[in-house]
């Protein structure tokens, strides 16, 4: 994109802003962020444009009305099974759910969830189809459509952005490597979603969900809720059953998350079981991609398919998981029986009903069999201090700068400091609502050899992983621990930011452990989850019970794509 493509775009339009609780601390308690405007994605027709760019008010948000979709809540087992009896081909599938995702997400409820269609989708289908007929299938993703977050760089005609205008135009040097794992796998990727603007790193003061390129994703429970972010339309579109599963990222809760919130499951994998190799970061000891999905099957499926070593990411020379990984093998429906399980009681009480929920699933456990250690609290939890955030805003400077670094010389940006001018040239559009604290931080940061940020570094680790979850579960012999994920969506609110009251991912995120959230009930029709979480390369144990528990209590129920909460419900 020229500059003078970006100095025509119209700003983003306001979604009036509804209050909201007490905003939950950024990167301080969890990477949990949102938010609320409409704007038109680059890749939309005219016609698309000017749709999105009508204001909306609660008054004229629309009904539930929403036309039953064949492959509502399918399973990525039945669409195989589907692919081989020939009921469906790749091609059909793709045209499925691209008519989906105009029908529901760009007109309709408007969940504004897919940021960009991959223009050459169809083609990528017909293929693979092609290639069932002569060699056979790759594997059971062959054929399968898949969604991607706006971070993960594809070097096709679809952007890498991290929602950003500052990127329109920008060139990666090559696929990243979940991008080729999917690619070699035999998946149409069927383009890239909305999320929170770089992850959700530029302000303290943002709404999840929005991006300066996209707008603002809406939570398909209820349009006028946050779907958390900063994986918010990965999290949304496979809840709306916009894709059969979709990837995201987490630094801090950017998977569990938008998982919670909107109903699904979702990994987060140990730091190093998927490469980030092309993925524009935040920070390197926290990244990560991971699967998003309406079953802990699906999305065990999906965590193989991705997982692998990766030269270009040093990280996953330690990884545990051979090449082509089956996590599947690891479902068992009677997973829980056995299993000692350590509730960490301190990432309770800041939501009732949520803990009530909690406590329900709890029991549920005991049912099942599993041994409960209650409490078995993270003693250092209250020790962590301002440690994440140094951390973070470091490695944000070094490692985004060492990507940007990567694009072509045309390239709008090129480093942090390009990106904070950038973004004060063009305010209007991409800081209609929140600034850049986060961003002006990291930039006055020195090197990665810097003692504030290497006692920083190390006390994570040490409150994190020593002290902290491998402590907790040597001293009761766990298997896993548990906590609520987080509460029920909050109001988008763009005045104030988001309002998450709490959560729990900062204990697995800091370590660079495995955490999986699992639909765990509902407050008001709004989701709310569990997370599994333990120590390092554990996803094989926390996939059995997350499994065993989602198959007790079964609690995914799609959304219903109200214009706000039912109260009487």
């Amino acid at each position: 994109m020229t500059q003078q493509e970006v100095e025509t775009l119209e700003p983003t339009q306001k979604f009036p802003a509804i209050s909201g609780l007490n905003r939950r601390g950024f990167l301080t308690a969890g990477m949990l962020a949102g938010s609320v405007a409409v704007a038109a994605p680059l890749a939309s027709s005219p016609a698309g444009a000017a749709r999105r760019a009508e204001a909306w008010t609660p008054a004229t948000l629309p009904g539930p009305a929403v036309e039953p979709f064949e492959l509502d809540e399918i399973t990525l087992g039945a669409l195989e099974e589907g692919l081989k009896s020939g009921k469906f081909t790749a091609h059909s599938l793709t045209e499925k759910y691209l008519e989906r995702i105009e029908e529901i997400d760009k007109r309709g409820p408007g969940v504004n969830a897919v940021l960009e269609v991959n223009p050459d989708a169809l083609a990528i289908a017909d293929a693979l189809d092609r290639e069932r007929q002569t060699r056979g299938p790759r594997g059971p993703l062959h054929g399968i459509p898949v969604l991607i977050k706006d971070n993960l760089a594809t070097r096709d005609r679809m952007q890498t952005t991290a929602g950003s205008l500052a990127l329109a135009g920008a060139t990666p040097p090559q696929d990243s490597f979940v991008a080729r794992k999917l690619r070699a796998a035999g998946a149409v990727i069927l383009g890239k979603t909305n999320l929170s603007e770089w992850a959700n790193i530029r302000s303290s003061h943002s709404s999840s969900g929005w991006s300066g390129r996209g707008g603002q994703t809406r939570n398909p429970y209820a349009l006028d809720r946050n779907p958390c972010g900063s994986s918010s339309g990965s999290g949304a579109a496979v809840a709306a059953n916009l894709c059969a599963v979709a990837i995201g990222t987490e630094t801090d809760g950017s998977i569990v998350c938008p998982a919670n919130t909107n109903g699904i499951v979702g990994i987060k994998p140990t730091v190093g079981l998927v490469s980030r190799a092309g993925i524009i970061p935040i920070a390197h000891s926290q990244d990560t991609a991971g699967p998003m999905a309406r079953s802990v099957t699906d999305a065990a499926l999906l965590l193989g398919a991705i997982a692998g070593v990766d030269r270009d990411d040093p990280a996953t020379a330690a990884s545990r998981a051979p090449e082509g990984c089956d996590y599947t093998k690891f479902l068992d429906a009677k997973g829980l029986a056995g299993a000692r399980i350590g509730v960490v009681r301190k990432l309770f009480g800041f939501h009732d009903t949520v803990d009530k929920l909690m406590n329900g699933a709890i029991e549920e456990m005991k049912r099942q069999g599993g041994v409960i250690v209650d409490p078995a609290d993270i003693e250092t939890l209250d020790q962590m201090g301002d440690a994440e955030l140094q951390v973070l805003l470091y490695e944000l400077k070094a490692d985004l700068n060492a990507y940007l670094a990567q694009l072509t010389p045309d390239a709008p940006v090129h480093s942090l400091q390009e990106i904070i001018e950038f973004n004060e040239r063009h305010r209007e559009k991409e800081m209609p609502y929140f600034g850049q604290d986060l961003f002006i931080k990291a930039q006055a940061k020195g090197s990665l050899f810097r003692k504030e940020y290497l006692d920083a570094r190390e006390k994570c680790k040490t409150l994190m992983r020593a002290e902290g979850i491998d402590a907790v579960m040597d001293k009761f012999k766990l298997d896993a621990l548990v906590a609520p994920t987080g509460g029920p969506a909050c109001l988008i609110d763009l005045v104030d930011g988001d309002h998450d009251l709490g959560g729990s991912s900062t204990p697995a995120a800091v370590a660079g452990y495995p955490n999986i959230n699992v639909p765990m009930g509902f407050v008001f029709g709004l989701p709310v989850g569990i997370s599994f979480f333990g120590r390092a390369w554990s996803e094989p144990t926390l996939i059995k019970l997350a499994y065993s528990f989602e198959q007790a209590t079964k609690h995914r129920r799609p959304p219903r794509f109200l214009p706000t909460v039912d109260l009487t419900g």
